[in-house]
Order: structure tokens, then sequence, then C-alpha cells
């Protein structure tokens, strides 16, 4: 890879495609400090560009890095006797206030408020899947966990959702809707402005 041998112009050129991708997976958790996360990410791939295998392996390695950055955040943030638990966590469980990002349809707003209660990992997965379009063997390289664990993350998580939107909507339609549409609500907050 040019980047990882040097080649400063093929850096700036990933980071540019990449930036708007990083800072919408750290806006999605609903921080307020979304912008030092993407900063703390980049910086951490020039520090770990020595541990990058190959150009189509980019997208896996920079948001494994995000990952990380994440969970050190809500790490470091949690003020609760018990450390923060990615695997049994939710946002909401740290930070129970109202989502500054909600989006503008009833349904994306049903979706994120489901997303912030199912514990981040799962989160994570769903939106590396959906909002990302990673592979599962992609999914699996981020949380350094193997593809048939991913796969099966994968499936948990979207079993999860389901049951947080259940609990979560005013109506069966509306329920229906949400869970009907989910890849295309999907589609419209990854394709809305920051």
């Amino acid at each position: 890879m040019k980047w990882r041998a040097g080649d400063a112009a093929c850096g700036e050129a990933l980071f540019a495609r990449y930036y708007d991708r990083v800072a919408r997976f750290f806006s999605n958790k609903g921080t307020a400090d979304a912008g030092d996360l993407v900063q703390a990410t980049f910086a951490a791939c020039l520090e770990k560009v020595g541990q990058l295998r190959d150009a189509a392996s980019f997208r896996a390695f920079v948001f494994g890095i995000a990952r990380f950055e994440l969970l050190h955040y809500y790490r470091r943030k949690s003020q609760r006797e018990t450390p923060f638990d990615a695997d049994n966590d939710s946002i909401c469980d740290l930070d129970p206030t109202p989502s500054q990002f909600i989006a503008q349809h009833e349904e994306q707003r049903l979706l994120l408020e489901g997303l912030r209660q199912i514990p981040l990992d799962l989160q994570i997965v769903l939106e590396l899947s959906y909002w990302e379009k990673l592979t599962a063997a992609e999914t699996a390289s981020v949380l350094g966990i193997p593809e048939g664990t991913a796969k099966s993350r994968l499936r948990r998580a979207r079993e999860r959702l389901d049951a947080k939107l259940a609990e979560l909507a005013d109506s069966p339609d509306r329920l229906h809707s949400t869970v009907a549409n989910l890849e295309r609500w999907a589609a419209g907050l990854r394709d809305r402005p920051k």
C-alpha cells in the first residue's frame, strides 16, 4: 500500500474519503465530543499505519480504530461503580438525555432511539452493516472476532433492535413501517448532511 510506504498524498486521499463516514459513526452515538473522537481516530491511524495489511482493509482498519476510541471514551466517561461494558450497556445507560441528532421523520427517530438503547457493540455491528455496508469479514476484523461470530452478532443485534423498536413504537403501523424500511431509513441517515 502506497500510504504505508510513505506516500502522504495517498494518506490524505484515504482520510478525505473516510472522514465523513467516521464523523457519522461518532455523531450517531449522540456524543458532544464527536469531533475530538474523529481526530483521535485519524491520529491513531497515523500511529498504527504499520498494522495495515493492504488497501482493501483500510475501511475495516479505520472503523476498528474508531470503535476502540469510542469504547475508550465511554469507559473514561462512565462514572458508575461498574465499568462500562459494550456487550451489555447502551448509550442511554451512560447518557439518558435525548439525542440531539433526532431525524426529521418519526421512523428515523424511532430507529435512532432504538439503536441508542441496545448494547453499544450491537449498535456498532448494525451501523457497520447498514450504514457502512461492511461485509461480515470486515465487521469481524473491526471487532476482532471470527467471521461466524460477527454474523451471529449481527443477527442478535437485529433481534435486539426489533424488540426495542416494538417496545418504543407508538403504534403497530409505525413499528411495521420502521422495521420494513430499516435499510431505506439507514440509507437516509447515512446520506443526511452533518
